[in-house]
C-alpha cells in the first residue's frame, strides 16, 4: 500500500497535485480532518479494497493546532508498520499567494476574526509547520504554472503506475458524442454493414460483420491512419504528463463500423501501451433500439 499526503498553503496548487494524482490512478480524498487520518488509514488496510492501494490524502490548515501536531508522529507509525508513506508539502512566497489570491478572489481559508489576507497566510504557514518539517519533498510552486506542477507531480510520486492510461471508446453520433474524448474520429464515411441484412442485427464483435469490415481498404486504410496519428502523439502526452488519453471512434449508431476499429485499435497498442481499454458506449443501446425497429434508417 502506498500513501502520498498533500499538504501545503492555501493557493500552493494542492488541488492541481491531487489532480493529478487522481488521475494516475490513486484513490483521493480531500480536507480530510486530522483526528480522522488514523481511522481512514485503519479502514483502508483492514478492507483489503485493491482501490485503497494508492491513496493519495489532502490535509490543510483547517485543523486544531494539536490535531496538526499529530500528523508527523501517526505518518511514522504508518512507515514502521511497512505502509510505504510520504509528505509532499506544497508553498509559495508571500507575495505570490497575495498576487493569486487577489487574483481569484477567493477567500482564505484563515481569513476570519477580522484577519487580513496576509496576516491569513503568516498564521497557516504557522500552523503548518510540523507538516512541512515531516515532508518528504517540498516543492515551492511560487513559479510553477499548472502544467508545470503536474509535470513535477508526475515525476515524483508516478513512476510505478505504469505511465500514460489509453482507452479506446465507440460511439454513435445520433446518441451523441463522448464528453471524455481527447480525439474523436468519425467513421461514418465508410461501408456501412448496417445495410447488408444479414449483418444488421449483428455488431462489429461478430465475425461476419469483422469479415464484411476487413475486405474493404478504406475501412484499412481509416485504422492505419487513426494508429498512425496516436503514436505520432503519444510522447507528447506522455511529455506532457498527461494521466490518461481517451481515443473515440464514432459511427451512426455505434454498433458495427466504431465498435470494430475501437476493438482493432485496442489489440494494436495492447503491446505499447499496456493496460489499454476499451469501451463501447452505445453498443447495446443500439441493439434495444434496433430491435423493434422496421424503419430503413442507418444505424451502423
Amino acid at each position: 500500500m502506498r500513501i502520498v499526503v498533500v499538504s501545503g498553503m492555501s493557493g500552493s496548487g494542492k488541488s492541481v497535485a491531487l489532480h493529478m494524482l487522481e488521475d494516475l490512478g490513486y484513490y483521493c480524498i480531500d480536507n480530510i480532518p486530522a483526528a480522522l487520518l488514523k481511522p481512514f488509514v485503519s479502514h483502508t488496510v483492514r478492507s483489503g479494497d485493491p482501490a485503497y492501494e494508492r491513496t493519495a490524502i489532502g490535509l490543510d490548515a483547517r485543523n486544531a493546532p494539536q490535531e496538526i501536531a499529530t500528523v508527523p508522529e501517526l505518518l511514522d507509525e504508518l512507515k514502521r508498520s511497512g505502509i510505504r508513506c510520504e509528505v509532499i508539502f506544497l508553498q509559495s512566497g508571500d507575495e505570490e499567494l497575495l498576487r493569486r489570491f487577489a487574483e481569484t478572489r477567493r477567500k482564505h481559508p484563515m481569513a476570519a476574526d477580522n484577519r487580513d489576507l496576509r496576516e491569513a497566510i503568516e498564521l497557516e504557514r504557522r500552523l503548518l509547520t510540523p507538516i512541512a518539517q515531516a515532508a518528504d519533498r517540498i516543492i515551492n510552486t511560487s513559479r510553477l504554472g499548472m502544467h508545470d506542477l503536474r509535470r513535477l507531480i508526475h515525476r515524483t510520486v508516478g513512476g510505478d503506475t505504469g505511465g500514460l492510461s489509453l482507452a479506446f471508446e465507440s460511439f454513435g453520433f445520433k446518441h451523441g458524442m463522448p464528453c471524455d474524448a481527447d480525439f474523436v474520429f468519425d467513421a461514418r464515411s465508410l461501408p456501412n454493414p448496417y445495410w447488408e441484412p444479414t449483418l444488421r442485427p449483428l455488431t462489429g464483435r461478430d465475425p461476419a460483420v469483422i469479415a464484411f469490415l476487413r475486405s474493404h481498404p478504406s475501412v484499412q486504410a481509416l485504422l492505419n491512419d487513426i494508429e498512425e496519428f496516436i503514436v505520432r502523439r503519444l510522447p507528447e502526452y506522455q511529455a506532457g504528463s498527461r494521466g490518461y488519453l481517451t481515443v473515440a471512434v464514432g459511427c451512426t449508431g455505434g454498433r458495427h463500423r466504431s465498435v470494430y476499429l475501437a476493438d482493432q485499435l485496442l489489440a494494436r497498442f495492447a503491446a505499447r501501451v499496456p493496460g489499454a481499454t476499451v469501451r463501447h458506449n452505445h453498443l447495446e443501446a443500439g441493439r434495444r433500439q434496433e430491435e423493434p425497429r422496421t424503419s430503413a434508417a442507418p444505424a451502423g
